[in-house]
C-alpha cells in the first residue's frame, strides 16, 4: 500500500487502499498520518472506494522542508498528487485541519472535487481549539527510551481516558522513528506544525464557504475532548453553521470525540455515512 510521489519540489507519501468504486482521497489533522484512517479501512471504506491516504508535507514519511506549510502549498502538493496519478476529479475528505484543507481546495478549485467529506472540522472551531490540541503538539517535542513507554505516555493523554483501540497503534508507530541512540522521536517537527496553525488563523474561512458547491457531508463527533466537562473541539452549533452556509451541506452526528470517532463506532458510523452519500 506504500507508495510515494515527487510533486511541488517534494516526495509525498499515502497510502493507496485498493477499491471498486470512485477515488476519495483523505487528508489527516494538523500532526496526524496517513495512518489515522486505519479505522476507516477496517470498518469497510475499502473495498467500496479506492482510498488514497496522505501523509502530507511535514508528516508521517513525507518529505520536510523547512518551510512552506500555508493552506496554498498543501493544496498545491495536493494538486499535484493528483495530477501525477491522472486524476482529473475526486472524491476529497479529510479530518480536521484535512478537513479545512478539504474546503480550501473546493473553494479555489471546484473542477477537480466531485464531493466533500469533512470529519470533524468547520469554519468556527471551539474558540479554545488550539488549547484543546496542545497535549497532540507538545508531544512532538517529547522522547522515549521505547516504543513501548511511548505509546504508553500516549494511552495516557486526556482525551481518551481509559478508551483504546489496538487499530490507533499502527497510527501511532507510524508517528515516531527510532535514532541511532536508540530514542524514540515524532517525526513531525514543532517549527513545522506552528508554521501550518498559523496558516490556518491567516485564512477567512466564513469567506470562502460560498464558494463550496459541490455536496458536502459534515462529520461531528461532539463528545468531549477529555474529562467530563471538557468541551468537544466543533460543538455542533458551529459544525451546522457551516452546513448552513454552503450551498448543499449534509450533517451527521458520530460516537466519541475528536480522535476517538476515528475508530470503532465511531468509524464504523462514518463509512456507514460515507457510502451512502457517493452512493456506494
Amino acid at each position: 500500500m506504500d507508495q510515494f510521489v515527487s510533486t511541488n519540489g517534494i516526495r509525498l507519501h499515502y497510502l493507496d487502499h485498493p477499491g471498486e468504486g470512485p477515488t476519495i482521497v483523505l487528508m489527516p489533522g494538523l500532526t496526524a498520518n496517513a495512518h489515522s484512517f486505519d479505522g476507516l479501512i477496517k470498518a469497510g471504506l475499502s473495498p467500496s472506494l479506492r482510498v488514497l491516504a496522505l501523509d502530507m508535507r511535514g508528516r508521517g514519511l513525507s518529505d520536510k522542508p523547512a518551510g512552506g506549510y500555508r493552506m496554498a502549498d498543501h493544496a498545491a502538493d495536493m494538486l499535484g498528487l493528483l495530477d501525477a496519478l491522472e486524476l482529473k476529479e475526486v472524491i476529497l475528505g479529510g479530518h480536521s485541519f484535512g478537513g479545512l484543507l478539504t474546503i480550501y481546495l473546493a473553494a479555489h478549485h471546484p473542477e477537480r472535487f466531485s464531493r466533500l467529506v469533512v470529519i470533524d472540522a468547520a469554519a468556527s472551531m471551539h474558540p479554545d481549539v488550539f488549547e484543546l490540541i496542545k497535549p497532540s503538539i507538545e508531544r512532538l517535542g517529547g522522547q522515549a527510551t521505547t516504543w513501548q513507554a511511548y505509546l504508553e505516555t500516549m494511552k495516557q493523554l486526556p482525551f481518551y481516558q481509559g478508551w483504546w483501540d489496538p487499530m490507533i497503534e499502527n497510527y501511532y508507530r507510524a508517528d515516531v522513528e527510532t535514532g541511532s541512540d536508540g530514542l524514540v522521536r515524532p517525526l513531525s517537527r514543532p517549527d513545522a506544525i506552528l508554521e501550518a496553525s498559523a496558516g490556518v488563523m491567516a485564512e477567512d474561512w466564513q469567506r470562502l464557504l460560498p464558494a463550496v458547491k459541490q455536496p458536502l457531508l459534515l462529520l461531528n463527533a461532539p463528545g468531549s475532548f477529555g474529562p467530563p466537562g471538557i468541551p468537544p473541539v466543533l460543538p455542533r452549533g458551529l459544525a451546522m453553521e457551516t452546513v448552513d452556509a454552503v450551498a448543499d451541506g449534509s450533517y451527521i452526528k458520530v460516537p466519541g470525540n475528536h480522535m476517538t470517532m476515528l475508530f470503532g463506532a465511531g468509524a464504523e458510523r462514518m463509512v456507514a455515512a460515507i457510502k451512502k452519500f457517493v452512493g456506494r
